[in-house]
């Protein structure tokens, strides 16, 4: 509420369905589920930089 301009990016163990719950992330939100490889973690925060 006070940075809504925040870009937020969830890294989790669970399922992406465990943690969104209804299957929807406000805007500048983003999940990332483990394990993953660097170049999805890069690509995943280059996508969250570049959308206004």
């Amino acid at each position: 509420m006070r940075r809504p301009e925040l870009k937020i990016l969830f890294i989790t163990g669970y399922a992406e369905n465990a943690i969104v719950g209804n299957g929807h992330l406000e805007p500048g939100m983003q999940v990332l589920t483990k394990p993953f490889v660097m170049e999805a973690l890069a690509s995943r925060i280059r996508d969250l930089i570049a959308k206004p």
